[in-house]
């Protein structure tokens, strides 16, 4: 009876204290999932409001993880409305008064068309690897996935969130859900990846679903309809001609 009992104690105590993989190196899995050299990808944004939703159509147009080109398609209200964005700078090219515009500064915090995405959300363009320390402090089931839990740190000053949490499917290394915290440590925002797709020997999300925690409303939903990577983007495409 001892001898079971002291059994008991050891596996009790092996599963309390076992060993969780590296962080880093889950990011770094991560990174090898969503970053490319280039992609070109289009995607309908639901944005979910308080009395409505509308529905919209964006072709995006990416080049080493820095540079973006986009083109709202639908509705025909906004329909060639595009935004440039290279390195650390962003313009939108608004078609109905033919305008470019510099977004910067406290800009960058507005929401992009409504949704519950800032600029600032579409200007991180650095890998997770290189922009946070991550440490794996549990798992948990999501979406009926088994996942790691990570708890980012961010080391460099310039990222719109300094910690972040993900859960992270443990075969396919594709965040299913992560919590972006402020300076103050407030939930901001909050994602959702119920459905993701492989994609040329990648996992990637198919469907996403946004929240603004200081914002009334449902949610933005993102939802994939078509993506290829590594492909030839012609260098105009990223330029400030292009917007006109």
């Amino acid at each position: 009876m001892k001898k079971i009992i002291l059994l008991i104690i050891i596996l009790i105590t092996g599963f309390l204290f076992a060993e969780f993989p590296d962080g880093n190196e889950i990011l770094d899995k991560i990174d090898k999932n969503i970053f490319s050299n280039s992609s070109v990808t289009t995607v309908q944004m639901i944005i979910h409001g308080k009395r409505f939703s509308k529905t919209m159509k964006v072709k995006t147009w990416t080049k080493d993880g820095k540079d973006s080109f986009s083109e709202y398609l639908y509705p025909p209200s906004d329909k060639g409305t595009k935004m440039l964005k290279l390195d650390d700078k962003l313009w939108i090219y608004n078609r109905s008064a033919d305008r470019i515009i510099p977004i910067s500064g406290h800009m960058l915090r507005q929401s992009v068309m409504g949704s519950d995405l800032s600029y600032e959300d579409f200007m991180e363009n650095k890998t997770l690897r290189n922009a946070y320390n991550a440490e794996v402090i549990a798992d948990e089931i999501v979406f009926e996935r088994d996942c790691w839990i990570l708890q980012m740190t961010a080391v460099t000053s310039d990222v719109a969130y300094v910690t972040r949490k993900i859960w992270v499917d443990k075969e396919r290394f594709i965040a299913l859900k992560e919590e972006l915290y402020g300076k103050s440590g407030k939930l901001l925002k909050k994602t959702d990846i119920p459905e993701v797709f492989k994609v040329q020997d990648r996992w990637y999300p198919k469907k996403m679903i946004f929240k603004d925690m200081l914002k009334s409303g449902k949610g933005t939903e993102l939802i994939i309809d078509a993506i290829e990577f590594d492909v030839k983007i012609p260098k105009a495409k990223f330029s400030k001609a292009a917007l006109k």
